[in-house]
């Protein structure tokens, strides 16, 4: 069955935006890719001593199940270079999924929705440039509505 995949991407070494381009590219063979955000320029936050990231999301028609998905997404990441040297450290390309459908998932190797998604203004800020409408399975609150209530801070600039 189709479901529509939100995946946040992110990039603060190297080409950032070749990365993201490459990490599109990719991820859209996963699937029909139904939206792309605008690139946004955005602060680094937990571990803050690492250059600046360059963030989007997309929104892709898969029909793989939430684990096999994150199982090819990984592939991709390892593919591009990615190594988990420090945890929230710098990074060629991060690919996270925020939604899958309504779907609710939790297990050790996977949590979706995303479990900091509605605390990252760089996830839900392009987020909602594609599905401000589109509502959290758990909080049961739109993407403009998390958004909003976000406490200042979290620099993100759309480029």
């Amino acid at each position: 069955m189709k479901q529509v995949a939100y995946l946040s991407l992110g990039s603060n070494l190297g080409n950032r935006e070749q990365n993201l381009r490459g990490a599109i590219r990719q991820a859209s063979a996963l699937g029909r890719l139904v939206a792309v955000s605008s690139f946004y320029q955005t602060e680094p936050v937990e571990f803050t001593d690492q250059p600046w990231f360059l963030n989007c999301v997309i929104a892709l028609e898969t029909t793989a199940e939430p684990a096999e998905l994150m199982a090819e997404l990984l592939r991709i990441e390892h593919e591009m270079g990615r190594q988990r040297i420090v945890k929230k450290g710098p990074r060629s390309i991060d690919i996270d999924i925020l939604l899958f459908g309504d779907a609710v998932v939790n297990t050790p190797e996977l949590t979706i929705p995303h479990p900091a998604m509605a605390r990252r203004r760089f996830a839900l800020e392009p987020l909602a440039e594609i599905a401000p409408e589109l509502r959290h399975p758990v909080a049961g609150k739109t993407v403009r509505e998390l958004l909003a209530e976000l406490p200042p801070g979290q620099t993100v600039k759309r480029r």
